[in-house]
């Protein structure tokens, strides 16, 4: 009967893990989504960012091609920032690990 009730608790504690590796690749996923989402947000507000500078204070035509290319140039920028900041948690998380 102890034997028994072992493998029950042995099956209970096997049915747990496979919850938490579940759960773990649930929250996995979705930080990959937030960290999209931030990109786009970032994209968003460069793109804003250029065309105010822009805008500001230049006569109604404006060179678009400038335009595009300092939005271009600033995304760059911004996923250089980007790529930095994921290796310094990749880092951090290796270095936690080990």
């Amino acid at each position: 009967q102890n034997e028994k009730e072992l493998q029950d608790v042995v099956k209970q504690q096997e049915e747990k893990m496979l919850q938490l590796i579940d759960k773990s690749g649930e929250v996995t996923r979705l930080k990959g989504e937030v960290s999209q989402l931030k990109r786009s947000l970032q994209r968003a507000e460069t793109e804003a960012k250029v065309l105010w500078e822009e805008m500001r204070g230049k006569e109604p035509k404006v060179d678009t091609a400038h335009v595009q290319e300092r939005v271009l140039l600033r995304q760059e920028v911004d996923k250089l920032r980007l790529l930095l900041l994921e290796k310094e948690d990749e880092n951090l998380l290796l270095s936690d690990k080990y």
